[in-house]
């Protein structure tokens, strides 16, 4: 099966609407084989991006058992909370050890939440020249900066870094305080690839009663989005999430706002990603 493809900003790359994320069942430790089974699910049906990160407990070692004989069709991705270089090329040394690959397609600098964490990134000894050194040595194609506390600490980091993708919220209980869509659609202009995460939010989204998963993959994706990426805990959230990215439309404004308007009151639960 295959997936619609976007590009992702000005990579040059064109990626799967759909990503796996690495949350879920792949946010544990001692899953092997129901990890395994997500895999190949999310494989099965098209999906050809699969972000993790080292923060994610077993979830790079999980992706590495499977992944490595699809090296070629596949685009991986995952992250660093280091904040010194030290601990940015430590990270990236395990996380290419545990993906049992010699590269990354995109490394991501990890959650960042305040204005003081932006502004030490590119000082001397701190993370930026990890990711900087990685990318001239061909350890990663592209590098990008994540995070989902505030708008304005991602805007300020995209005005005085160079990155190439941003990985931020997306779902329509963000209107409602501080929402990162403004940020998605200026990042997108300026030609950056832009991830949508948090479609779900961690899956609370299920059990609302108000809309059903579709329609929150298709509200995420009519948005300013290279792509999205979800968890998942089983082959059938999977099946589920590919069905929906593969039969895509892009949603009516007035859909949209309906569907904004069912989640209002819920939405303070559903960013529970803020603060």
């Amino acid at each position: 099966m295959s997936l619609p493809r976007r590009p992702l900003g000005r990579t040059g790359v064109d990626v799967t609407i759909l990503g796996l994320g690495g949350e879920g069942v792949l946010r544990t430790f001692g899953y092997e084989r129901e990890a395994r089974a997500v895999i190949e699910a999310a494989l099965a049906a098209g999906i050809a991006y699969f972000e993790t990160a080292r923060a994610y407990s077993g979830s790079e070692a999980y992706l590495g058992q499977v992944l490595p004989k699809y090296r070629d069709r596949i685009f991986l991705t995952s992250k660093s909370h280091g904040r010194t270089r030290q601990e940015a090329e430590a990270h990236l040394a395990a996380t290419l050890r545990n993906l049992e690959t010699d590269h990354l397609d995109l490394w991501q600098v990890h959650d960042v939440r305040t204005m003081s964490e932006v502004e030490a990134l590119g000082a001397p000894g701190r993370a930026l020249e990890a990711f900087h050194q990685a990318k001239e040595k061909g350890l990663t194609r592209f590098i990008g900066i994540t995070g989902h506390h505030d708008p304005e600490v991602l805007r300020r980091a995209l005005e005085i870094y160079d990155f190439d993708t941003v990985l931020l919220p997306v779902n329509p209980a963000e209107p409602y305080s501080h929402s990162f869509l403004p940020l998605a659609r200026e990042a997108l202009e300026k030609g950056l690839g832009v991830i949508g995460m948090k479609v779900l939010a961690r899956g609370l989204v299920a059990h609302l009663g108000i809309a059903t998963v579709r329609d929150f993959v298709h509200y995420a994706l009519s948005q300013p989005v290279s792509l999205v990426v979800i968890g998942a805990d089983d082959p059938d959230q999977i099946r589920e999430l590919a069905a929906a990215a593969r039969d895509f439309q892009p949603m009516p404004e007035a859909a949209q706002r309906e569907l904004e308007e069912f989640v209002a009151p819920f939405a303070r639960g559903l960013m529970y990603y803020k603060p």
